[in-house]
């Protein structure tokens, strides 16, 4: 069925009750609504759930709108799980007393729903007998989702803690952390450092001198390649020779010298 044709079949099986239906928005989404009075409520409900055409046997959710002057709207969703349609049913009740029959005799699960709504905008259900605090605790007062209710302002309060490193309302603070190789302020550039605000050891003014630089040990001279004597079965070292023994670009051959044939010999064998 269409969303029109369920308005339809629900304003007939409600008369002579003034129900009014309409289409709700969502393009391809759209729901059949239709209005009823408070005291149609409950049927309404019922003859939605047990008609065959409808087939609305299931409770999706349960509801209310604060209108503010003009009371709560109740909304209830209904859906068919046979026919793939839905229904939006609502009415409307007073401010001053919203007071609206229970379903949950024919939907057992609007027990949750109803217990929120009226924790929540204040409405009571009829015959629920069980509207006990859900999601508030037992000494709250008021009720939040009304349009009236003032939410209480966030305090601000200042933080104890340290805002930066080093930093905290009660003074003091500790010595800031500088990443491993990073020097001093007083370490380097044209800028001194005042005394104590490097800490000790750091900076030219700050009580003691910087940091002395580290001495190397000065590296042995390398030797010359001519140096080593050709024939004498030293072998050269790893830095004067390249891999496995070769000289180096640029330099001699170096060891005993290559024996060449002689022709003659050659000739008498």
């Amino acid at each position: 069925m269409t969303p029109e044709e369920v308005g339809r079949r629900v304003v007939e099986l409600l008369a002579p009750v003034e129900a009014t239906a309409s289409v709700s928005g969502g393009q391809g989404y759209a729901r059949a609504t239709v209005d009823v009075p408070p005291a149609s409520w409950a049927d309404a409900v019922r003859a939605a759930r047990d008609d065959a055409e409808l087939g609305l046997d299931f409770l999706d959710w349960l509801s209310a709108v604060d209108e503010l002057a003009d009371g709560f709207d109740v909304v209830l969703h209904l859906w068919s799980v046979a026919h793939r349609h839905g229904l939006l049913l609502r009415t409307r009740v007073p401010r001053d007393a919203p007071v609206v029959a229970s379903v949950v005799d024919l939907f057992p699960g609007a027990a949750w729903h109803e217990r929120e709504t009226h924790e929540m905008f204040g409405i009571d259900f009829a015959g629920h007998g069980e509207l006990r605090p859900l999601l508030l605790p037992p000494e709250f007062e008021g009720h939040p989702l009304r349009k009236e209710f003032v939410l209480a302002s966030r305090v601000a309060k200042p933080w104890p803690g340290a805002k930066e490193p080093g930093e905290s309302e009660a003074g003091g603070g500790r010595r800031p952390v500088r990443p491993p190789g990073v020097p001093a302020p007083g370490e380097w550039g044209t800028t001194p450092t005042p005394a104590g605000a490097a800490g000790a050891g750091e900076g030219p003014r700050g009580g003691t001198p910087a940091r002395p630089a580290r001495e190397r040990p000065a590296r042995a001279a390398r030797p010359s390649t001519g140096a080593v004597q050709a024939g004498s079965g030293a072998a050269p070292a790893a830095d004067e020779a390249g891999p496995l023994g070769r000289p180096l670009p640029g330099e001699p051959p170096t060891g005993p010298p290559r024996q060449q044939p002689d022709p003659d010999a050659a000739g008498e064998s």
